[in-house]
């Protein structure tokens, strides 16, 4: 028997414009010389095949097509249940992790308030079935602490107590009080500590105190985060644990997943690359251009997109990992593949985009940051323990209130008037801008100011407008997502109403008329009703908290250990470094940099803005009175910037053209016998010749000669 079918690429015939235009992209020089490959109805496939005879065309379109549907039974391309992983016991362990963390802090007797809290979590954790994925989360931080490398948390995890307890996060999010470390003495209740949870403010915001029992310093703690945003009012919201680990670790928690679940069952989550407006854009430029074809800017914005959304390549997540069950195999949900079909990548990823398999299986959010290899790097170089480091040094909040603290003027350095260069979430021109109009006082201060900078449409147009208005202030304005459901039930709204009134502002949906009503009779401000309504994202505050422990943390070494601070920086941070413009002295780093201000905005280059961000930090340590040293061929390393005699030595990888993979063989090389020559340090380093011209010019090679070759001058 004969089944008609179509070879079917696009809908409509009208369609096949696109077609051309993405194959012309492509570089196919017959794209337009395509067959008419569009999806045809029944009545159009029967004209095709009129050859063949009104019965017989009815037979092969509309008949056998059918007999072939009607033997296959319905089947789903994807999973229909639910298959988390499973650890063994991983409800007890949770529990019993928790409450040794929690006698570890609180003492044997512990605070109803801690009780309270702990139980309310672990019971709807565990009764619906997700303390496994706290027990991954858990085993994955302790090994990359026990390989050194703090674990920064993002999203709502933070809002977890039996998160912290259970060591995922730092992030304690209980009301601000007091705990001794030496008796247990505990105050959450005392008239000062209230003042302070009242504004929702952090533990260490309070002053310095000593415990009334034993005359022992009191620890500061809490950050006041209520647990719904992470797990919902009824506890059943299916919990999103991602993570920050160090990108120099983030390989081996990847690998380390597979040694919790048996190899097989870890994947990297498959993605789909798909073509982008300004990409379209240009192909349709490029597809009329070569045809010599005039089209109206309207008539080419359409072409355009036809063609943006479609499939370009598949890639991979960047730290997605699917977890498959044991008693299942991966083939059970979707094929694998290696990413852009590279068969020699070693990187197996799943065939479906990840988000089509996501509600089957597990998928680990492992993802790679700068702030925790900053964090060692820094714990390396100074013997500092980073989790000892206070968060109410003064001298560390001077810096988001000008230059003083780094002994410099803003005047030395292009006139910038903080001294937050380079602290991660407050270094930014935008960031730094809302600290001269925010004026922070306190760590509170900045976790409001890091929810406001990552929101849309929170601060510009919104918070802002309200602080120069004088409607609001720092402590008053809607900052992160949290901030509304707590505020709400304190004005005596219900409390699951303030909560499904907290997902639809941060999720950008705004205001229902009768939660405007609701809110009103409660005597919230008109001011505050509108601002909810203009927000398009919010950022939760256990992720702001986090961040900005991290660069809170950073920004002391920055006041105390500078040049750690800055070796760190331009080894970790820094997207961009010229030896030549940054390590030849103050004056032709600021002539540099005068160059690239100076160019006009179309004509500067991505590259030297990247540069001139790097250059305001370099042109800060100069200002300090640091400096760096010359490259020595036989010290410098191939990515790490060294201290040395009280100066930064830069790596081989700062010298313009030089490769990563020329900078790893220049450093190996260098470990062996001297160089003999400038082609003899070529042809071990495998360094580019321009590159070794270059530090010759810069005179990095000393009296090398050219060549081992011998020479004889006769007279």
């Amino acid at each position: 028997p004969v089944a008609a079918t179509c070879d079917v690429h696009f809908l409509d015939p009208d369609d096949s414009i696109y077609r051309a235009i993405l194959m012309a992209g492509k570089g196919f020089k017959d794209a337009d010389s395509q067959p008419p490959l569009y999806f045809r109805t029944t009545e159009e496939m029967l004209h095709e095949f009129e050859y063949l005879g009104s019965d017989k065309a009815r037979e092969v379109v509309i008949t056998n097509p059918n007999k072939i549907s009607d033997q296959i039974e319905n089947i789903s391309p994807i999973h229909p249940d639910k298959c988390p992983p499973v650890i063994e016991n991983s409800d007890r362990d949770l529990r019993d992790i928790c409450y040794k963390k929690a006698h570890d802090i609180y003492g044997p007797n512990l605070p109803d308030i801690v009780t309270t809290r702990l139980d309310k979590e672990l019971n709807s954790i565990i009764g619906n079935g997700y303390a496994v994925m706290y027990i991954i989360a858990q085993k994955l931080v302790w090994d990359s602490l026990d390989h050194g490398y703090l674990v920064g948390s993002r999203g709502s995890v933070g809002s977890s107590f039996a998160a912290t307890m259970s060591g995922i996060t730092e992030v304690n999010p209980l009301p601000a009080h007091y705990i001794c470390p030496e008796c247990y003495y505990v105050d959450f209740d005392s008239p000062e500590v209230k003042k302070y949870a009242r504004m929702g403010m952090s533990g260490c915001d309070m002053p310095d105190a000593v415990c009334p029992k034993c005359g022992a310093k009191l620890n500061k703690e809490g950050h006041d985060i209520p647990f719904e945003t992470f797990l919902g009012f009824k506890g059943d919201k299916e919990p999103d644990i991602d993570l920050n680990f160090s990108g120099e670790y983030q390989s081996k928690a990847h690998a380390y997943v597979e040694v919790i679940f048996g190899k097989g069952k870890a994947y990297r989550a498959g993605t789909i690359g798909t073509l982008a407006e300004k990409t379209a854009y240009g192909y349709v430029l490029k597809y009329l251009e070569e045809r010599e074809i005039s089209k109206r800017k309207c008539e080419i914005e359409r072409l355009a997109k036809g063609c943006t959304g479609v499939k370009r390549t598949t890639g991979q997540h960047p730290g997605g990992i699917i977890v498959v069950p044991h008693d299942k195999e991966i083939y059970d949900f979707t094929a694998v593949q290696r990413p852009a079909n590279d068969v020699r990548s070693p990187i197996i990823t799943t065939h479906y985009e990840y988000h089509s398999i996501d509600s089957n299986l597990l998928k680990l959010d492992i993802l790679g940051h700068d702030d925790p290899s900053m964090i060692r790097r820094l714990e390396d170089l100074t013997g500092v323990n980073a989790q000892n480091i206070p968060l109410d040094d003064k001298s560390v909040m001077s810096l988001f209130h000008g230059t003083e603290v780094l002994g410099i003027t803003p005047e030395q350095i292009g006139g910038t008037k903080l001294g937050s260069l380079g602290i991660p979430e407050f270094g930014t021109d935008f960031v730094i801008q809302m600290l001269l109009d925010t004026n922070p006082q306190s760590f509170s201060d900045l976790v409001r100011i890091s929810g406001l900078s990552h929101g849309t449409d929170v601060w510009l147009g919104n918070a802002q407008k309200l602080i120069e208005e004088g409607d609001a202030t720092i402590s008053t304005s809607i900052c992160t997502r949290d901030d509304i459901m707590v505020y709400l039930i304190n004005q005596g709204l219900d409390e699951a109403l303030s909560f499904t009134i907290m997902e639809s502002v941060r999720k950008g949906k705004g205001l229902k008329p009768e939660q405007e009503e609701a809110m009103r009779e409660k005597d919230v401000p008109e001011w505050y009703i509108w601002s909810c309504k203009q927000i398009k994202y919010m950022f939760p505050k256990a992720h702001a908290v986090a961040y900005v422990m991290m660069a809170w943390r950073i920004a002391w070494f920055k006041v105390f250990h500078p040049l750690a601070y800055y070796a760190a920086y331009f080894s970790i941070r820094a997207k961009a470094f010229s030896y030549e413009d940054m390590c030849m002295g103050k004056e032709k780093l600021n002539n540099r940099m005068k160059e690239i201000q100076n160019t006009p905005k179309f004509e500067v280059k991505n590259a030297d803005l990247d540069l001139l961000r790097e250059m305001k930090i370099a042109d800060e340590m100069y200002a300090r009175g640091f400096e760096f040293m010359p490259l020595d061929i036989y010290r410098a390393k191939a990515k790490d910037f060294q201290i040395i005699d009280g100066k930064i030595m830069p790596p081989y990888s700062a010298i313009d053209g030089m490769g990563e993979k020329a900078a790893k063989e220049a450093a190996e090389a260098s470990k062996g016998e001297p160089f003999t020559s400038m082609e003899n340090f070529r042809d071990r380093t495998k360094a580019p010749k321009s590159v070794v011209d270059k530090m010759k010019e810069l005179g990095l090679m000393g009296d090398l000669e050219e060549s081992d070759q011998l020479s004889f001058n006769f007279l």
